[in-house]
């Protein structure tokens, strides 16, 4: 490849960046919310946007009118009433429907505030069961403000807060207006970095919580979404099905639609959420982490702070082959139970030379001297080149095609497994992000000497498991993972990632500029003991 190295260290900043303030403290003699986890530390408790029960009743009327079809459908049909009557009648059940949810929604507005702490986020909701939630800071893992089409039309936002504590532990406000969900966002951000404000006047009222400057770096085009879409595996399977279909209504000269129907529409709707969630997808870079923006009818903005990417994929159909697309994944505490799955995407089509700039987005040392080389070599490679171990010669009864393909790669930062032939992928798990390790062997490969070790990651899409190994080779990378991960870990950053290790108050502007404006320069590699 071509391409400049992207893991040379970025240029000095050219001026340092004013410190972030936070927003919203309230007065030092403020009392503190007594019962509530961390009764210590100051909290102002607000309120979601007063629109929000408005926003909400379309919920409940459509889950009245629903239940209204269901139930009385037939009846209804089969009344003898006008047409016009019937229609009124419909009306009638979702305008009563969204006066319940209107009134319920009141009710619920006024039992639910948030408050933003020095170490968390609280949540107090619930009209029948009351519920206090709070997320603490050093636990983000990522903020998304998302906007459906009804509140985006009307310029309101929830704001989605991500903890490693998996799907049923983050918090979302809604609704707020844009201007607050991004203030909001901003403040969130800077206190879980551990920026503090310095050199305020007493008594002066709390600025604004800045954000941190971006830097655009990549951005998906229309025809390269479709292209991609038109190219994978499951088109052709809808192709295929179609083609089915027209041959067996040529062969009995019936229209059996009925039966492939469910099919058809099943992958035109996944064509449709995919392109729809990924248009107009957006990578660009900032002090808070990586951010993203996507989305058609509802666009979402992410914010995945540094370090909190634990696994990364990158997969090439067949068909992506020609043109050198990768699709870039990657699991994320939190992320994993989500059932979305542009939820987990890092880049949805990206072409060799661009893997380059994002895989140093998350890894900034790739923890060899020939960093774009081993990255070629993991991506199309076969053999032994670059440090590869493959499979050895006696695991072609397993893998016929493509023993000499599956493989991996240690190196001082990171794990780099690649495996299959037609269908490519490459799992990337930083030394660190390493939660457990286990040693693999089934009947068939304890009597050809083989075993496969797993290296545990968060949840989420990226397995990353190296296959048909040598037993000893197998036993002897195991042990050794154990010990780089335990060493990764001691001298892995901060949660609080712009906050110091020996403690103390942080100088913003300092931190700032040694972000060179957006990122930290990369560092010489410390040598591990």
């Amino acid at each position: 490849m071509s391409t400049p190295n992207p893991w040379a260290p970025p240029p000095s900043a050219t001026a340092a960046e004013q410190p972030r303030p936070d927003a919203g403290d309230p007065p030092p003699d403020a009392p503190a919310a007594p019962g509530e986890p961390g009764a210590d530390e100051r909290i102002e408790w607000r309120r979601l946007h007063k629109v929000t029960p408005l926003l909400n009743a379309w919920k409940a009327a459509a889950v009245i009118l629903g239940l209204a079809v269901w139930n009385y459908g037939e009846d209804l049909a089969q009344l003898d009433l006008a047409w016009a009557m019937k229609i009124l009648l419909v009306v009638g059940a979702i305008v009563l429907g969204a006066i319940i949810g209107l009134v319920y929604g009141a009710i619920a507005w006024r039992r639910t505030r948030y408050g933003i702490g020095e170490e968390s986020v609280f949540l107090h909701s619930g009209v029948l069961w009351r519920q206090q939630r709070h997320v603490r800071l050093d636990r983000l893992q990522a903020v998304d403000v998302t906007q459906p089409l009804l509140a985006r039309l009307f310029g309101f936002s929830s704001l989605k807060i991500e903890s490693a504590g998996g799907a049923g532990s983050n918090l979302t406000l809604s609704y707020l207006t844009d201007t607050e969900a991004q203030r909001v966002r901003n403040e969130i951000l800077a206190r879980a970095a551990g920026v503090r404000r310095t050199g305020q006047a007493p008594g002066a009222a709390p600025a604004p919580a800045q954000e941190a400057p971006e830097r655009p770096l990549l951005e998906l085009g229309a025809g390269r979404l479709v292209g991609s879409l038109v190219r994978s595996g499951f088109m052709i399977v809808t192709i295929l099905l179609v083609a089915g279909l027209v041959l067996a209504i040529a062969l009995t000269r019936t229209f059996q639609l009925a039966g492939a129907l469910p099919g058809v529409l099943a992958a035109v709707g996944y064509a449709w959420s995919r392109f729809a969630g990924e248009f107009s997808f957006r990578l660009g870079l900032s002090a808070d982490g990586i951010r993203l923006r996507h989305g058609l009818l509802e666009a979402k903005a992410r914010t995945v702070p540094p370090g909190r990417v634990q696994a990364l994929s990158f997969s090439q159909p067949p068909l992506w082959r020609r043109k050198g697309w990768w699709r870039v994944r990657m699991n994320v505490a939190g992320y994993g139970g989500e059932g979305e799955e542009t939820t987990t995407v890092l880049y949805p089509v990206a072409t060799t030379e661009e893997v380059a700039l994002i895989l140093p987005l998350v890894l900034p040392d790739l923890g060899t001297d020939r960093p774009l080389e081993v990255l070629q070599a993991a991506l199309t490679g076969t053999g032994t080149d670059e440090g590869f171990i493959i499979s050895p010669r006696r695991a072609r009864v397993f893998d016929p095609l493509t023993w000499r393909r599956n493989g991996v790669r240690i190196t001082d930062t990171a794990v780099l497994i690649r495996t299959g032939l037609w269908w490519r992928t490459l799992a990337v798990v930083p030394h660190e992000r390493t939660q457990s390790l286990a040693m693999t062997q089934g009947p068939l490969e304890r009597r050809r000497g083989l075993a496969g070790v797993d290296l545990h990651s968060t949840s989420g899409p990226v397995t990353a498991t190296i296959v048909h190994l040598d037993v000893e080779t197998a036993r002897t990378l195991l042990l050794e993972q154990a010990e780089r991960a335990r060493r990764a870990r001691r001298h892995a950053g901060p949660e609080r990632w712009m906050s110091r290790r020996g403690g103390g108050e942080p100088d913003a502007a300092a931190l700032r500029a040694g972000y060179a404006g957006v990122l930290p320069a990369v560092p010489a590699r410390e040598e591990m003991p």
